[in-house]
């Protein structure tokens, strides 16, 4: 699968934009890099896993929250295990709380950020993640950076805000949703796979909303589905 030859916005770019007034970073345990940028919209957070070794690979995952924030994601802290498990395979993985949670424009902005900082890193396939709210914000970014992002893979998403999702143009897209789901039903993911007009949705039987039992599923699924789409 080749790239789109489509470019991602330029002039100014996502980190540009943001006009911070400040950043700082710290390497903490395991090679994790600790980012903050402080802006006039709030203070944007992320943690950067790098991969070990010398065999950095010219991919990444990039992953948000929901419409609270947050840096864990569902389940029991997926995100982290994710990071954990792909920076070791040499994959580069960010992690994004919001300046301003559940705002979709803003968040989307800090996702492409996010982006950057992957890209900066020497990623040329990256694929994004979210969780709920972040479903829709990994579906628009994707739409904007069409040079950088392959793919994506939503938990639990809204239909909210997706409605763009057509531009993702037959991109690979993973939708995982619990049958029990509390607070969207699964029809959500089915409905942004139909605004698409691709993509798979993985329905995980007794789970709800935060995916809380079904960390083992998700993460055998992506490990089958992520090499491809990333390239590596």
């Amino acid at each position: 699968m080749a790239v789109s030859d489509q470019l991602d916005p330029t002039g100014p770019t996502a980190l540009e934009a943001l006009r911070p007034l400040a950043s700082s970073e710290v390497t903490i345990t395991g090679g994790i890099i600790h980012r903050e940028v402080y802006t006039q919209q709030g203070l944007l957070t992320a943690l950067v896993h790098e991969p070990a070794g010398p065999s950095a690979l010219p991919a990444a995952i990039v992953m948000c929250g929901g419409a609270l924030g947050g840096l864990l994601g569902p389940g029991h802290g997926l995100y982290h295990a994710l990071g954990e498990r792909w920076s070791a395979r040499g994959v580069t993985a960010v992690r994004v709380n919001y300046r301003t949670p559940n705002d979709l424009d803003r968040c989307a902005h800090d996702l492409a950020c996010g982006v950057e900082w992957a890209r900066d890193a020497g990623a040329e396939r990256i694929v994004v993640l979210g969780h709920s709210f972040g479903g829709a914000v990994a579906i628009r970014t994707a739409v904007v950076m069409p040079g950088s992002v392959v793919g994506v893979v939503t938990f639990a998403t809204q239909s909210a805000g997706c409605e763009v999702a057509g531009a993702l143009d037959g991109r690979p897209l993973l939708l995982f949703h619990g049958d029990r789901d509390e607070l969207l039903s699964p029809e959500s993911s089915q409905t942004v796979q139909m605004i698409a007009g691709s993509g798979e949705v993985v329905i995980l039987p007794g789970d709800g909303h935060v995916l809380g039992q079904s960390d083992a599923v998700i993460t055998e699924r992506l490990d089958s589905w992520l090499p491809e789409v990333l390239g590596v």
